[in-house]
C-alpha cells in the first residue's frame, strides 16, 4: 500500500498546483491512504473529513516528518513534544471521519526524550487503527543508524498493528527488522526510490528464504520507461519532464556511465526525447554486455 505525499491540513492551500495533484486519486489502487499534516486539531479534523469526501479511504496523520519547514510550524515530529496536543488532535480526527485513521511518529524528540511508547498508548486509546514508527528521533533527522529497540518496546505494549520504518534497504534487512521488532509490517521510503521492485523482492525473500534472481537490464528499462511515461501523462509535458529527472537519477545511479548519462539527460526538454534517450542507453548497455560476454 502506498500513502500519499503529505498534504497540509489548511484547505486554503489546496488550490495550489502541488496540492491539486496530491489530491487527485483517479486511477489509484485501493486502499487510498491520504497523509495530512498540521498542528491544529480542528483544522486537521476538517482536512480529514474533506479528504474522505474526495475519495480517501484511510487518513494518515504525520507526526514523523523532521523537516524544519514542517516542525517550525508545530507539525510533523514537532508535535511529539506536546503529548496533550497529540491526544486532542487524534481524538478530533478520529471522531471526524468514519474511515480508519493511522499515525506515523518517530521514537521521540531527541535521545533524552524518547516518548514513542507514551504517544503510542495515547494513539491506541484515541482510536488510531495502526501506528508506524521511524527508528530515529526528530533531532536525528536521517543521520546515523535507525534503532529498533524502541519499536520493539512499543509493539510489546500495543494491541493495534505496529509498522517499523527506517533503514530497510534490502530483503535481508527487512527480515532482520521484522525479527527484532516483531512488527506487523514495514514502511519503506527512500529505498524504493529508483527501486520500486524492492517490495516484491522482500516478499519473495520472506516466503522462500533466499533472494530472487536480479532483474535484467531489459526488465529494468521496461519498468523505468513505463514509470516515466506515466509521470509525463500525469504532470504534462513541462512539469513531467522536470519531475522525471529526479526519478531517472534514482534509477540510474547504480548503472554504468551514470554521470555521463545524467549530464545528457538533465538538459532534455522533451518528453519524447527523454524516453528515446533512456531507451537508447539500455540498448547500448545491453550491446556492451553482449560483446563483453
Amino acid at each position: 500500500m502506498a500513502v500519499s505525499e503529505m498534504v497540509i491540513a489548511d484547505p486554503s492551500f489546496w488550490k495550489t498546483r502541488k496540492s491539486k495533484y496530491r489530491l487527485d486519486h483517479e486511477g489509484e489502487d485501493t486502499p487510498i491512504s491520504v497523509q495530512i499534516a498540521g498542528g491544529d486539531p480542528k483544522m486537521l479534523a476538517t482536512a480529514a473529513k474533506l479528504n474522505q469526501e474526495m475519495g480517501a479511504q484511510i487518513i494518515d496523520i504525520n507526526m514523523g516528518c523532521p523537516a524544519k519547514k514542517v516542525c517550525n510550524k508545530a507539525a510533523g515530529s514537532a508535535l511529539m513534544k506536546d503529548e496533550l496536543l497529540v491526544a486532542r488532535i487524534l481524538e478530533h480526527v478520529v471522531s471526524a471521519v468514519d474511515i480508519p485513521v493511522t499515525l506515523k511518529i518517530r521514537t521521540g524528540w531527541d535521545k533524552e526524550n524518547r516518548n514513542a511508547l507514551t504517544i503510542a498508548k495515547i494513539a491506541e486509546q484515541s482510536g488510531i487503527q495502526a501506528l508506524a514508527i521511524h527508528g530515529r528521533t526528530r533531532c536525528c533527522a536521517y543521520r546515523g543508524q535507525a534503532e529498533y529497540k524502541t519499536i520493539s518496546e512499543v509493539k510489546r505494549h500495543l494491541n493495534i498493528p505496529v509498522l517499523a520504518n527506517g533503514d530497510i534497504t534490502s530483503p535481508e534487512q527487512a527480515a532482520d527488522v521484522l525479527e527484532k521488532t516483531k512488527a506487523d509490517g514495514l514502511l519503506i521510503g527512500r529505498a524504493a526510490q529508483g527501486c520500486p521492485w524492492i517490495f516484491d523482492d522482500i516478499n519473495y525473500f520472506l516466503e522462500h528464504g533466499h533472494k530472487r534472481s536480479e532483474r535484467s537490464q531489459v526488465q529494468i528499462s521496461n519498468i523505468l520507461l513505463k514509470h516515466i511515461a506515466a509521470l509525463h501523462e500525469f504532470y504534462g509535458d513541462i512539469m513531467g519532464v522536470r519531475i522525471a529527472r529526479k526519478h531517472v537519477a534514482w534509477y540510474m545511479k547504480s548503472q554504468p556511465f551514470y554521470q555521463e548519462f545524467r549530464k545528457t539527460f538533465n538538459v532534455i526538454e522533451s518528453t519524447k526525447n527523454q524516453l528515446e534517450v533512456i531507451n537508447d542507453y539500455f540498448k547500448q548497455n545491453t550491446n556492451r554486455g553482449e560483446k563483453a560476454a
